[in-house]
């Protein structure tokens, strides 16, 4: 169990990246009041860990019912984490990890915030929902696994909620270079658990049976 937690956790802060998130809110909300900056936050944090939810305990239920198997997802999930693991440690930005620069534009003339961007996909994008997917499916059937799994996106969701709110002071103390350190470790970390979700659904998948 402390093997599957300890692989959620490393997952879930390299897909959702709390501290980006909060750097990119910092930059977003820098004309609005403290007051109405803390009700963003707090508002797309609910929203997002919502769908989170919804997404770990349902997405592999609505995969299975269109037909995609779980080697399937396996390679799939290892596809996409390794792209965004690149991205990562060359400290780029595409819309897996973070918003396009045309989203962001779009942000920057709302009066709220909460939903688009911050809630999705800026905190529940598409490579936070993938890998929610594929680690519950990957601890179906052991509910102390499942609970490992759920404990951690709790935890890092929890970690989200207080970098938004102390997101200025997180932005100025870690800088551009502080940011993208930070993003380079956690890539290779994610560029390793990426591969070995490709190796294990190829295996799983019997392309390669005999």
């Amino acid at each position: 169990m402390l093997e599957i937690a300890l692989v959620a956790l490393t997952t879930f802060f390299a897909t959702i990246g709390p501290v980006d998130v909060a750097a990119i809110f910092a930059g977003i909300t820098h004309r609005n009041t403290p007051l109405e900056r803390r009700r963003m936050a707090i508002r797309g944090w609910a929203i997002a860990t919502g769908l989170m939810l919804v997404t770990a305990f349902f997405g592999e239920v609505v995969l299975r019912h269109m037909g995609i198997t779980l080697a399937a997802l396996r390679t799939a999930g290892g596809i996409l984490l390794l792209l965004m693991a690149i991205d990562m440690v060359f400290a780029r930005h595409t819309g897996a990890t973070s918003t396009t620069r045309e989203e962001t534009d779009e942000a920057a003339t709302k009066a709220d915030i909460s939903v688009f961007p911050l809630a999705t996909p800026l905190i529940a994008g598409p490579g936070a929902m993938g890998a929610a997917i594929l680690l519950m499916a990957e601890a179906e059937g052991d509910a102390l696994r499942q609970a490992a799994v759920i404990g951690s996106l709790l935890a890092i969701l929890l970690t989200v909620l207080v970098l938004l709110l102390l997101a200025g002071q997180v932005s100025r103390l870690l800088g551009v270079t502080g940011l993208n350190v930070i993003s380079r470790v956690v890539g290779v970390l994610l560029a390793a658990l990426a591969v070995q979700f490709l190796f294990d659904g190829i295996a799983q998948s019997g392309l390669f049976a005999g």
